[in-house]
């Protein structure tokens, strides 16, 4: 299917690994320029060289924290962007009695308050023209609360909201905001959550793995390049009249009727 974007520019964040890095190789493919972010200087840059001679677009990569105003700014400065995706990683987890303020506010800034900045800051552009797509990477948490990881059930629900609120308020003007919530899958977050049953309960990685994949009805982790596609479609021209929603990948493992 030609989705109809070739030639748009997308900024992608946290995209030099994992899911990220599967939403931006999608949108390459479709033909999309891209400019990538990720605080590693050395996975970045050859993740934005495999892109380039693959998929034969424009990737310009910008190094730093974008959770950071200076690294949003020098994110920004690359634009104007026609879609957006904002990533970043979890919290860690843990119980409801680790946490203090300060972690929930560096959960918010991650989670919620980062990715709310980078739409306020590129929706103005996009309605102008008439034209633009956000996809934000949120969690399957927000439909379903996992109990370890209060701060992301916390902070991804927020932005839940503020997107709920905000799609339908820029619709009009031809731009979408639509929310991917990843289950399980084949990437580095999910090796350090089964990284730490592996720990705490003295098993073998393999059984941790096995364990957890006989929980989700495709019995399987999902992964990078179709959680991608997925995210290719929110920002193609047939996704135009998909607005604000909540779209769950986890393999079935959510139990829910809506």
């Amino acid at each position: 299917m030609d989705l109809g974007i070739r030639g748009k520019r997308a900024l992608v964040c946290a995209s030099s690994k994992g899911l990220g890095r599967g939403c931006a190789e999608a949108l390459a493919e479709a033909g999309v320029d891209l400019v990538l972010n990720a605080r590693g200087v050395e996975a970045l840059e050859a993740t934005a060289a495999a892109i380039r001679a693959r998929y034969q677009v424009d990737v310009v990569t910008v190094a730093g924290d974008i959770t950071s105003e200076a690294g949003r700014a020098a994110v920004l400065d690359k634009g104007p962007f026609d879609i957006l995706v904002t990533n970043a990683g979890g919290p860690p987890p843990g119980l409801w009695s680790d946490w203090g303020r300060e972690d929930f506010i560096k959960a918010l800034d991650a989670n919620m308050l980062t990715p709310i900045a980078l739409m306020q800051a590129v929706l103005p552009g996009m309605m102008a023209k008439g034209w633009g797509r956000v996809v934000n990477i949120t969690s399957v948490s927000v439909k379903a609360p996992v109990a370890v990881l209060g701060l992301s059930n916390s902070a991804r629900a927020g932005l839940t909201g503020f997107v709920a609120g905000t799609a339908r308020q820029v619709a009009g003007k031809g731009v979408t905001i639509n929310n991917l919530l990843p289950g399980i899958h084949a990437t580095d977050r999910a090796i350090a959550l089964d990284g730490a049953v592996v720990k705490a309960r003295g098993i073998s990685m393999e059984e941790a793995i096995s364990e957890r994949s006989a929980t989700i009805p495709a019995g399987r982790y999902g992964t990078a390049a179709e959680f991608g596609a997925a995210c290719a479609f929110l920002c193609s021209q047939h996704a135009g009249f998909i607005v604000g929603q909540n779209v769950l990948l986890d393999g079935g493992a959510t139990n829910t009727t809506l």
